[in-house]
Formats: structure tokens, C-alpha cells, sequence
């Protein structure tokens, strides 16, 4: 692969002086060795890497004398060039320094289609319309990672962290108003309990002369004397006189 850039990039022809001897391409992050040479850093590092001379006056080169050339790089960023997608129908021309930001707007750059499964690459500018219609786009997972399955128009409206919010903020109320209801009925409970037992309490206090006073009732309506022998029985007989 070349080092530099490529010539039919530049509108028009650059100087000869811009120009890398290894690759004859226009010089890209250019570095400058000690006999005063200058060549595209990939490509002398790849040189340097099976020889360690100059490409051209084939001198000694060590890779810490190698210097960025800063002013002749500044200077090539200044070319105007085409866009890389001028094949595709781009006509947008802008300096070399600029032409990454130009391609990250394109709207003839192809882009990967983002609905799972499919693999085709559309331009930019085509890309909305190609989701709309693809066939891997009616449904897929939340990108957020809640696990939920979306169509089109679900997805523009999709915020399952807003969703899930608004659940826990509805199950909190309905807590809070079980725990108030449950209160109420063990203080209702409370109070009928407490009742009770006074009720009770009450019913014993009446109850307890009654109880008191039953045995010496039966003490007094017995007879004073009385043997308690019963008629019937063998013991009551008397003996025959002869």
C-alpha cells in the first residue's frame, strides 16, 4: 500500500517537490532525513525496515535522526482535492486538511445499515429512507438493553429508562397506600380488641357475688340435726323386735 496520497486526489497536479520518491505519491506526514531528503514516514520506516540507507543517495540513516517536517505538511494540507466519493456523484471540493470532516458529512459516503442482519451499505444520504424500508428493521432489541422487542414507530418513542421510572414510582404509591390501609385496620382492631376485653371484664365483676354467695345458700336450707341418711337405704332399716 502506498504511503502517500494519491495524485488523481488533487484538482490540480502539485509540485514535483511534494512528491515521495518510494511511493510517487504526494507526500503524507512527511519526515526528513539527514542527507536532507524527504519521504512519507510509512514509507521510509518500510524502506529502513530491509535497508538502512537513503533511497536515493543511499547514505547510512539511523531512525532518531528522522525530523517531521511540520511547514511542508501545512503547506499540502492546503491543496484542494476532490472527494473520495466523487466517482459516486460528490462533486465537493476543500483542502486536503479538510477532507476528513467533509467525509463524515458526505452524503454520497456508504454507510453499513444499522438494522441487525443486514449487511448492505447505502450512501448517507439514502440511508434513512433504506431503514424505513428494510426488511431487518421491523423489529429488533431495545439498544438500550432493556430486552424489549421494537417496531419503527415504537422505537421513536422507546425510553424504557423513562418507562421504568414511572412503574417504580407507581408501585411505590401503591405501597404506601396498602401500609396506610393496613394501619387503619390493626388500629380498628385495636380498639375492638380493647373493647372487648372491658365488655368482658364488666361481665366477670357481675358475675362474681353470684358465685360467692351459691354455697352458703345451700349451707342454710340444710336442717340442723339431720342425720342425711337416705330412706331407701339398708341402712335406714330398723331391727325386728322379738
Amino acid at each position: 500500500m502506498s504511503g502517500g496520497y494519491d495524485l488523481n486526489l488533487f484538482i490540480s497536479p502539485p509540485d514535483c517537490n511534494f512528491l515521495c520518491s518510494v511511493c510517487h505519491g504526494v507526500l503524507k506526514r512527511p519526515v526528513r532525513l539527514p542527507c536532507s531528503h524527504i519521504f512519507c514516514k510509512k514509507c521510509i520506516l518500510r524502506w529502513l525496515a530491509r535497508q538502512k540507507t537513503c533511497p536515493c543517495c543511499r547514505k547510512e540513516v539511523r531512525h532518531r535522526k528522522m525530523v517531521h517536517v511540520n511547514k511542508l505538511q501545512k503547506i499540502i494540507g492546503r491543496l484542494e482535492v476532490k472527494c473520495r466519493n466523487a466517482e459516486a456523484g460528490c462533486q465537493v471540493t476543500c483542502p486536503l486538511a479538510h477532507r476528513k470532516g467533509h467525509q463524515d458529512s458526505c452524503p454520497f459516503e456508504l454507510m453499513v445499515c444499522p438494522n441487525e442482519g443486514c449487511m448492505l451499505r447505502v450512501p448517507r444520504g439514502a440511508l434513512d429512507e433504506h431503514r424505513q424500508n428494510c426488511q431487518h428493521g421491523a423489529y429488533h432489541r431495545c439498544s438500550l438493553g432493556c430486552g424489549a422487542t421494537l417496531g419503527p414507530v415504537e422505537r421513536a418513542n422507546h425510553n424504557c429508562y423513562r418507562e421504568l421510572r414511572e412503574a417504580w414510582c407507581q408501585r411505590q404509591q401503591r405501597s404506601r397506600t396498602l401500609v396506610l390501609c393496613l394501619l387503619q385496620h390493626m388500629r380498628k382492631m385495636h380498639r375492638t380488641t380493647g373493647l372487648i376485653r372491658r365488655q368482658l371484664a364488666d361481665f366477670l365483676e357481675e358475675d362474681d357475688p353470684l358465685l360467692v354467695g351459691a354455697p352458703q345458700e345451700e349451707a342454710e336450707a340444710t336442717p340442723e340435726g339431720s342425720i342425711g341418711v337416705e330412706v331407701g337405704s339398708p341402712r335406714a332399716k330398723l331391727p325386728c323386735k322379738r
